[in-house]
């Protein structure tokens, strides 16, 4: 199929954000099952250093099936790609 005619075949997506809502997250955790993916968001709660229990504040889950998982995870790599390109390598924020 040549790129006109795809161009052609694609709906026009119309993003309503009517009712979208914002959130912050500093920390994120995935699991999954064979069905669906689940990613949590939230905040650390811990101010200093050096403390044996850290408080990570949950504001939001999102489920995704396996499809979605897949089209956001290659997604958030370009977009990471790019980033990286712009302003240097990034770590995971583990480095001490």
């Amino acid at each position: 199929m040549t790129d006109k005619k795809r161009a052609q075949n694609t709906p026009k997506l119309t993003w309503d954000d009517s009712q979208m809502s914002t959130s912050y997250a500093n920390v994120c955790n995935v699991s999954s099952t064979r069905e669906e993916v689940t990613l949590l968001f939230g905040t650390n709660q811990t101010w200093h250093t050096g403390q044996k229990e850290v408080a990570i504040k949950l504001s939001d889950r999102i489920i995704l099936n396996p499809y979605a998982a897949k089209r956001l995870s290659n997604l958030l790599g370009k977009v990471v790609e790019e980033y990286e390109n712009r302003f240097g390598t990034i770590g995971d924020g583990s480095e001490s």
